[in-house]
């Protein structure tokens, strides 16, 4: 009896439709991951300096904060024979394709004088389909479903889908392509990774596609179309009426905005270069601390999702930022000790040991706090129904991705502009460089210090997110 009122009371999904679907997100993250080493190929391959390239990635992620509100728009008032999410994910991903090839392939042939405003119009074309794709993975989840009991269950598939894009990709650089191609000076190293990106983001699209397929239709979009069975009409100053009005997705974006800040400053490559290149002297260890943590990990978010089903989504991402001050504090500690250049996988000894035990929880529990935000978005979305009938996932999701690829563009920034005053102006560390004192201060205060403060900033902010399970409960009453 109590399955029968759950399934007539919520809009439910099945596992695999859910799993299939979060391959979406795999599909745009393996493109972020390839461009995390575009900073390298800019300026060791294609000539422009550190301080230059920090500038131009930093604006091309502002534009790309731009788009997404008109790609929101676009999604909200999109309803044809192939859905509405369906056709932002197919064509995003041949524009990423296309883009990816013109960049890597052939920016560093172009002449001096042109290769700038070239790589610069390249790039806005990838932009444009990374924005188009990357607006379905956190709108996607207002039509798979909206039961707190298996909405959650989204953090698990889109953190394993994460830790292996960006897992895989760190194995495939530091242990296939640095030994082939020594560093990341040559050209040939950047087609590899390329080909091999456009290839899996594709297939990862196509079972994406299959997983959503059911759901994208109407009688699945908002409150308005379960009667009317056709989109509702949105209108341009309906978002500034919403925007000043939905509260909880602005005290969403400030607090997961601060949280990728923090994520984008200790993934930046140069970082990673910094830490596992120079600081530990070992750098296969970047791609293979993804394996040797990964189950580890995903128990730490296996547990998460049980929190949030039972104490709900607000609550257990509060209690993780918290998890991920406390291990990150005792990295710090491991970072700062004389031993870490001993840190091995193969010459197993103690502080290897607590490095895996400390990176393992926290890297569980950032997954948590950084991918439970994508329901929490489903979550205000439907809050706006509830507060105004609107359906508009699209504006949603586009809110929070222009706030949070404008903060991810400072961050790029940041680490940029610290490396050039630090000494780093011509040339990012690389991982030949030896470990001194500025190295170890560097490390310390992009993988440690930031990420703390974004942290803290982010439980000082939830406090003012009223969207609970008891009001998601009172929500869904009234939408159904």
């Amino acid at each position: 009896m109590k399955v029968e009122e759950n399934v007539k009371k919520y809009n439910n999904v099945k596992m695999w439709q859910m799993a299939l679907f979060s391959l979406n997100t795999a599909a745009v993250n393996v493109y972020l991951a390839l461009m995390v080493y575009m900073s390298y190929y800019a300026n060791q391959v294609a000539g422009f300096g550190v301080v230059l390239i920090s500038m131009v990635l930093t604006a091309m992620k502002v534009f790309d904060g731009i788009t997404d509100p008109i790609a929101g728009f676009l999604l909200d008032i999109t309803q044809g024979k192939f859905g509405k999410f369906r056709p932002f994910m197919i064509i995003g991903n041949l524009l990423m394709a296309v883009s990816v090839v013109l960049l890597f392939f052939t920016t560093h042939r172009i002449n001096n004088r042109f290769r700038l405003i070239y790589f610069i119009l390249i790039y806005m074309v990838y932009v444009i389909g990374f924005t188009c794709q990357s607006v379905v993975c956190k709108t996607g989840q207002t039509v798979m479903t909206n039961n707190p009991n298996q909405r959650p269950v989204t953090t698990f598939f889109d953190s394993l889908c994460i830790m292996a894009s960006f897992g895989a990709t760190a194995l495939f650089t530091s242990n296939y392509l640095i030994p082939k191609y020594s560093d990341y000076d040559n050209p040939l190293l950047y087609r590899d990774f390329a080909v091999t990106v456009i290839v899996v983001s594709f297939i990862c699209t196509i079972l994406a596609m299959i997983g959503i397929w059911s759901k994208d239709r109407p009688g699945f979009y908002g409150k308005e179309n379960k009667e009317n069975k056709e989109t509702m009409h949105v209108r341009p100053k309906d978002y500034i009426e919403i925007m000043r009005k939905n509260k909880p997705i602005k005290m969403l974006i400030i607090a997961a905005c601060t949280d990728k800040f923090a994520s984008t400053v200790y993934s930046e490559a140069a970082v990673i270069v910094m830490l596992y290149g120079i600081l530990m002297n070992n750098y296969k260890i970047a791609g293979l601390i993804g394996i040797v943590t990964a189950i580890p990990s995903l128990l730490v978010v296996s547990t998460g999702i049980k929190m949030a089903q039972k104490i709900g989504q607000k609550k257990t991402f509060v209690f993780y930022s918290w998890m991920c001050i406390v291990f990150q504090i005792l990295l710090t500690f491991v970072l700062m000790n004389d031993k870490v250049g001993t840190i091995s996988f193969i010459k197993w000894n103690i502080i290897s040991v607590v490095f895996v035990i400390l990176f393992s929880i926290s890297n569980g529990a950032k997954s948590v706090s950084n991918n439970m935000v994508v329901p929490m978005i489903a979550d205000c979305s439907d809050y706006e129904v509830y507060r105004s009938g609107k359906y508009v996932p699209g504006l949603m999701g586009a809110l929070f991705s222009f706030v949070d690829k404008v903060v991810t563009a400072l961050g790029t920034a940041f680490v940029g502009i610290v490396l050039a005053i630090s000494g780093y102006g011509h040339s990012f560390p690389k991982v030949t460089d030896p470990c001194t004192p500025r190295i170890r201060i560097l490390t310390i205060l992009f993988y440690s210090i930031i990420p703390m403060i974004g942290w803290a900033f982010s439980i000082y902010v939830m406090k003012h997110y009223e969207l609970d399970r008891k009001k998601m409960q009172e929500i869904h009453e009234i939408n159904r």
